[in-house]
């Protein structure tokens, strides 16, 4: 939990030493239905040790651009601003660990 008031833009969170895990999903898409869950499976077993963001590609279309999203869902995992990882499609909440763990302290 950050301690600041201050409200934490996307360019802040993904400079972080934490690695952050994107997922760019659209609302109309099946695929992307099936990360809810695995996302939450992920968050309950590495906890605080790296930050989930969800981004709808339909309503943020300049960061969809800015990463070159081309399909959905589109998983990254961003350390120090830099993509350590990317992969277009469903990944088990298991191999998404294995890629985390690999980036972690």
């Amino acid at each position: 939990m950050e301690t600041e008031n201050k409200k934490e833009t996307f360019n802040d969170i993904i400079q972080g030493d934490k690695p952050v895990l994107i997922d760019f999903f659209a609302e109309w898409c099946g695929p992307c239905k099936l990360m809810k869950p695995i996302l939450t499976e992920l968050r309950q077993r590495l906890g605080d040790k790296i930050r989930i963001l969800k981004v709808d590609v339909d309503r943020s279309p300049a960061v969809s651009s800015a990463f070159d999203i081309q399909s959905v869902p589109t998983l990254m995992l961003i350390q120090n601003k830099n993509i350590v990882w990317r992969q277009a499609g469903v990944v088990q909440a298991g191999q998404l660990e294995k890629i985390i763990t690999q980036f972690l302290p």
